[in-house]
Formats: structure tokens, sequence, C-alpha cells
């Protein structure tokens, strides 16, 4: 059977006029937000998302919301002509590619734009996360000053060292659900963090959206897939291995019954740091509200961040005892 070749669509109004149609037909829509450079994480989303929704669609857009001027936004990797390939070889195939040029462009006349680039006048009183950090949308001055913030769950785990990334991942999000208006929408669980937040911001805002996490995809040696791993080199890739080894270490020590949170999270700590690891976080939280734990009794989530040379890697496993 030959591949399905997908509908590419960079217009907003364009977007939302064929969901519209579809909905009119009785057609319901799954939507999986990528930033592009997909591998087989990406893919058995889509694959995910077939089980709920008649038509998929995949959008593709870096989001410049989301990262800090020192963050890599610049180096982020790109493949659009392989990401279609890909996209046709997934069973049942993808009806739309939604891939925007920068969705925070609105044409705004020439004196606003001036106004922003001439101190970015704005930034010190609504931009940002409070204490001065800026995403690089303001700090380009777009005129965007509207963001979603889901307050508590986002202060923890990555929203500490990335405090803007959460409410740029909320604000981008909320456009996309605006533009796509679909049915259900597919996210990794591998951004844990950020799969609870869309949750929860949907919960409150009252979108008529069905949120499905769907469980991590790993290489057969147990690292978690992302686009970023592609920048590992050899050595550090191997290295990096020490993340899941050490969930998967604490996962069957909690079984064996250590439920001391905080030994499991030093002997995880030990395992990545003597590979060579830089730690960013390693804490065990709850499922549903991320507070951390001192001692399993239900449900949590082992949520670990590392540095592997100048690639910051996330991965997670949920701990049930």
């Amino acid at each position: 059977m030959a591949a399905k070749e997908p509908l590419v669509i960079t217009a907003k109004d364009e977007m939302r006029k064929w969901s519209r149609k579809m909905r009119s037909q009785g057609k319901s829509i799954g939507l999986v937000p990528t930033m592009g450079y997909l591998h087989q994480g990406h893919l058995s989303l889509i694959q995910e998302a077939h089980k709920h929704s008649h038509l998929i669609v995949v959008s593709i857009y870096v989001n410049p919301g989301q990262f800090s001027p020192s963050e890599d936004l610049s180096t982020y990797p790109s493949d659009l002509n392989g990401d279609m390939l890909k996209l046709k070889s997934v069973p049942g195939g993808v009806d739309v590619v939604f891939c925007p040029k920068n969705l925070y462009d609105y044409n705004n006349d020439s004196d606003e734009k001036q106004k922003n680039k001439n101190g970015n006048e704005n930034l010190g009183a609504g931009g940002g996360d409070g204490n001065g950090v800026v995403s690089c949308v303001e700090e380009k001055g777009s005129g965007h000053e509207t963001w979603v913030r889901v307050e508590r769950l986002e202060k923890g785990l990555c929203g500490k060292s990335r405090p803007v990334f959460f409410r740029g991942v909320a604000t981008i999000v909320t456009k996309l659900f605006h533009i796509v208006e679909p049915d259900v929408a597919v996210f990794g669980k591998k951004d844990y963090q950020q799969w609870r937040i869309i949750q929860r911001m949907v919960r409150d805002l009252d979108f008529a959206i069905e949120i499905v996490g769907s469980e991590i995809t790993r290489d057969s040696d147990g690292l978690a897939l992302s686009s970023r791993n592609v920048h590992l080199s050899p050595e550090e890739r191997q290295k990096a291995l020490s993340i899941s080894r050490s969930l998967s270490k604490a996962k069957a020590a909690a079984k064996e019954g250590q439920v001391k949170c905080r030994e499991l999270k030093d002997s995880a700590i030990l395992t990545i740091t003597q590979a060579g690891g830089r730690i960013d976080y390693a804490e065990i939280v709850d499922q549903e509200n991320l507070k951390s734990v001192e001692e399993i009794k239900g449900p949590v989530v082992f949520c670990i961040a590392a540095w592997f040379g100048k690639v910051r890697l996330i991965d997670n496993m949920e701990i049930d005892i």
C-alpha cells in the first residue's frame, strides 16, 4: 500500500478551517504537538493518537517562547524532509502536518515594533519569570505579552533551572489548541512534568480536549529517546545510560521494600555522577501533584535531569508499590 501523503498547512486560518470542516463531517481530530527532528518516540505518540481519533494532525514548531536566550534554541536539531518521510511510514498515516513559520508574528505596526525594540519596555513589568529571566520571544521584542501559567506545578523539577520553560510550553500548547481545535492531544510521559501541567491547564481552563499520556519509548539499551540525543558523542551516550539504569535500580529496590526516598535518590545520584554526569535534579514526587515525598506510600515518579557534556537529558520512571 502506498504511503499516505499528509497535507502540509502553514497558515493558522487554513489549519482552523480544515479542522472545522472535518469536525462538521463527524470526524474527531487527534493532535500530536512536536518540535520536529522526529524519532520513534514521536511516532509512537501518533500511533497512540490513532486509538483515540479519526484524523491525525502533527504540529512541527520549535517554540522560542520556551527557551531563554542562554538555552539551545539556535542549535535545536531540525530535518523537515526527514520528518516528512518518517510521518509517511507511520501505520495509518498522518492527515495534516501543521508547520507554521512564526506563531508570535502578529503583523504589529512599525511603531509598536520599534517601541519594543528600543528598550523592550514591557519586560521589567510583565515579562519573564519575575526575576528578570525572559524568553527568546521577549528578547526579540515581538510584542507578545500574554502567557499561560500553571503556577504551582511549574515550580519544581525542570522549572527550577528553566524558569520560563513551562509558561512557554503552556502558552504555545494553548495557541495550538485554539488553532487546531483537536478532540484529543497526545503527550509523551518522558516529559512527565509537562504532561501533568497540560492536564491541569486543560482541566482548569475547561478545554474540551482529552489529554493522553503515552509511555516512554527507549532504545534497546534503555536510553530514553530524545531529539537532543543526536548531540551526544558515542562516549557520552554510553555514560548517559546511567540515568535509566539508576531509575530501574531504584524501582527494583522500592519493590523490595526500600521506600526511603533519600537513600534511593543518593544511590541514583552516585551512579550518574560516577559515570561522568552532572545532576540538575533527582526527585521522587507524587504522580499527580508532583510534590516531593520522603517515603514512598503511594504512586510516585522518580524524575532525573542530568548533563552529559553539553546535553541536558531528562528521564523518569513511575513507581507503584
